[in-house]
């Protein structure tokens, strides 16, 4: 994360030179020391170079998808090349800046407003035909169109969204008299059943949390708040439906002690694993999270009783709200096979044929782009064999669903609402105080940008 006030966004041409001065001394020579794609099998066609950044499993798949693409056309031949993460954004701008960038790369990075305000990104739109332009502003989820939509153009397409919701232990409701039947349907609702599933020890210690509503990025929609217009692009942060959100957040922190929440959370493990999850673990009954965890229970604790609803709204709330990122694919200015790019991108998003499409988004246990890729027969299978997963394709067409705003300082401001949000949650600033803060944080950012001659 970002954690200076000023953005680093310049124009192009001074930002490649200060770009190259920066990294000079910083592990270049160790960026560039990486494994080479593996030997080219249509030495005879266009050679469109894709980076990503999966590794183990998920670059199988990833090379499974390119190579299909092959398989699919003769013109063009994908070369997949897996980038470390942590080198991943440096080493695309150092070839963006010496003129050598890969002509498609797939990003997970919120990268987009900044790339794109640098003049680094392709417009897609430049690239679809009128027809493709009108089909994907019509049929794209709301959510996919956020993402890569930049100032009204698009740069980047969603090859796989994530959506968040509640994951519920069945065996912990049976233990408390409850009955997935009546699951509530507001959010004040859903904290009265967490009361009944909380549990402690003897000292009274937490030892099981029944359900905790955490972030307020995710929770500030569902209060009819957020901290973006995008009707007029205007960046909302201290307005009264954020601080109901926020206020409700921190109540629901100081019913179970703020202290006493830190130390049970200290004691869990971080759970991006597999059995290791604390819902697994049994340490929440009913917990906010992502779709590939249903792929993850599937593999590591079939034996689980679980369900999936969407996260109720509050009594006069917005239902089917949340916070959304995704995989996206983007290609650089400088680019030497923009059309191939442009293919392989249609291709494996499903803009293109979305029946094809759609296998591929079983293979990763990803949510599609449209509504024609989820209700293609193979992944209506998919969902068959994985039924939880429905609720998180019944979110999809909810414009309540809302990424990050896509302003050039995005890291920043992402960042700066997650230390408001900590600090509300440990109860060092009252939630006025906090959001009070964070509005003098952007105003000063925004303040610092037009000084210097950058948009908001």
């Amino acid at each position: 994360m970002e954690t200076e006030a000023r953005d680093t966004s310049v124009p192009r041409a001074r930002w490649a030179t200060g770009l190259i001065f920066a990294l000079a001394f910083a592990g270049v020579a160790a960026i560039f020391a990486l494994p080479g794609p593996e030997p080219r099998r249509y030495p005879e066609r266009i050679p469109v170079r894709f980076w990503h950044m999966w590794t183990a499993e998920w670059k199988v798949i990833v090379e499974r998808i390119a190579e299909r693409f092959n398989q699919s056309q003769e013109i063009y031949e994908v070369i997949p090349l897996s980038v470390p993460g942590a080198a991943a954004d440096s080493k695309f701008l150092l070839a963006v800046a010496g003129g050598d960038p890969p002509d498609v790369m797939a990003q997970w990075n919120p990268v987009i407003p900044r790339w794109a305000e640098s003049g680094l990104l392709m417009k897609l739109n430049d690239l679809m035909t009128p027809e493709e332009w009108d089909r994907f502003r019509r049929e794209a989820y709301p959510a996919v169109q956020k993402i890569g939509i930049y100032k009204g153009d698009l740069y980047g397409v969603t090859t796989g969204l994530n959506a968040w919701a509640c994951f519920i232990r069945l065996d912990h409701l049976r233990e408390a008299g409850l009955d997935m039947r009546d699951f509530p349907e507001t959010l004040e609702e859903l904290m009265a059943w967490g009361d009944k599933l909380n549990r402690f020890d003897a000292s009274g210690a937490l030892t099981r949390i029944g359900f905790l509503p955490m972030g307020l990025h995710f929770f500030a929609p569902g209060f009819n708040g957020g901290f973006y217009d995008w009707d007029t692009g205007e960046v909302l942060i201290d307005t009264p439906e954020n601080l109901a959100a926020l206020n409700f957040l921190t109540e629901a922190r100081r019913r179970l002690g703020f202290d006493e929440v830190v130390r049970f959370q200290s004691g869990l493990a971080l759970g991006i694993g597999n059995i290791d999850w604390p819902f697994i673990t049994g340490s929440y009954a009913i917990h906010v999270d992502g779709q590939w965890r249903v792929e993850q229970i599937a593999q590591y604790a079939s034996y689980l009783e679980y369900d999936t609803a969407p996260i109720p709204p509050p009594a006069g709330g917005k239902p089917l709200f949340g916070w959304t990122n995704g995989n996206f694919m983007i290609i650089p200015v400088g680019a030497r096979c923009p059309d191939g790019a442009w293919e392989f991108i249609k291709f494996w998003s499903g803009i293109a044929e979305p029946e094809r499409a759609a296998e591929f988004y079983t293979w990763g246990g990803w949510l599609p782009l449209s509504p024609a890729i989820a209700e293609a027969p193979v992944y209506r299978k998919y969902v068959e064999e994985h039924p939880q997963f429905q609720t998180f394709l019944d979110m999809l067409p909810s414009e309540n669903m809302h990424p990050t705003p896509p302003v050039p300082y995005q890291v920043y401001l992402f960042d700066r609402i997650l230390s408001a949000d900590d600090s509300a949650m440990r109860g060092t600033l009252t939630p006025q105080a906090a959001l009070a803060r964070l509005q003098r944080e952007i105003n000063r950012e925004i303040a610092s940008r037009r000084e210097f001659g950058y948009e908001d």
